[in-house]
């Protein structure tokens, strides 16, 4: 079983810069694709980032390249979602999702972080 644990969240003005955390348990994390998803009131989840286990591959939405930056750091069971340039529209709660076979639709969860950009 893996948990998932998001941190880092809060109210940045536009503009401004934030970086989330999510921190594994369990011993397979290197074996993990790892994403990060966001939320917005009304909407639906999206896929924000993705990397796979030996971070050779990211993907990013289009809303959100040369802005977001994904990692990790397999020793430390951590992925990070470094965000800059924040704007409005880049408000909601962030998740993070885990899967062994990818990041599309992941079967771990985290309890989500909220994020806010405020104009």
């Amino acid at each position: 079983q893996v948990q998932l644990v998001e941190s880092g969240g809060g109210l940045v003005e536009v503009g401004g810069s934030l970086r989330l955390s999510c921190k594994a348990s369990g011993s397979i994390f290197s074996f993990l694709y790892m994403g990060w998803y966001r939320q917005a009131p009304g909407n639906q989840r999206e896929l924000v980032a993705g990397i796979n286990r030996d971070t050779t591959t990211t993907n990013y939405a289009d809303s959100v390249k040369g802005r977001f930056t994904i990692s990790r750091d397999n020793a430390k069971k951590t992925v990070y979602l470094q965000m800059a340039s924040l704007k409005p529209e880049d408000t909601a709660v962030y998740y993070c999702g885990a899967g062994t076979l990818g990041y599309f639709n992941p079967p771990y969860w985290g309890q989500g972080t909220r994020v806010t950009v405020s104009s």
